[in-house]
């Protein structure tokens, strides 16, 4: 369970950075909401997550959905190119976090 939490709030992190970059600074009100809504409830369930997992690799897992999660909303949208790079770095990502779950 602790496992879905922690996957479930890695990809809550990509929403609040998402949101914050749409918040403008905090100039705009609905994705200044959106991003502390998403915000409290990642960072909640990381918590909760890591009264049950090491909290380096929980820590590690969490970034790096998020991570990757707000870099693919990033292409899809247009604000970033998705290179043969970044792809690659991506995928590089990607495995080192299931290489983390898989030796945990």
């Amino acid at each position: 369970m602790a496992w879905i939490i922690l996957v479930l709030s890695g990809m809550l992190e990509a929403v609040w950075a998402a949101a914050l970059g749409a918040s403008h600074g905090f100039k705009r009100k609905i994705p200044t909401l959106i991003f502390a809504v998403s915000m409290a409830l990642s960072m909640a369930g990381l918590a909760w997550a890591m009264t049950s997992l090491p909290t380096g690799t929980a820590y590690a897992v969490w970034v790096g959905i998020g991570a990757t999660l707000t870099v693919i909303w990033g292409f899809v949208k247009g604000y970033e190119s998705p290179t043969t790079a970044r792809v690659l770095l991506l995928v590089l990502l990607v495995s080192s976090v299931i290489g983390l779950k898989v030796v945990s």
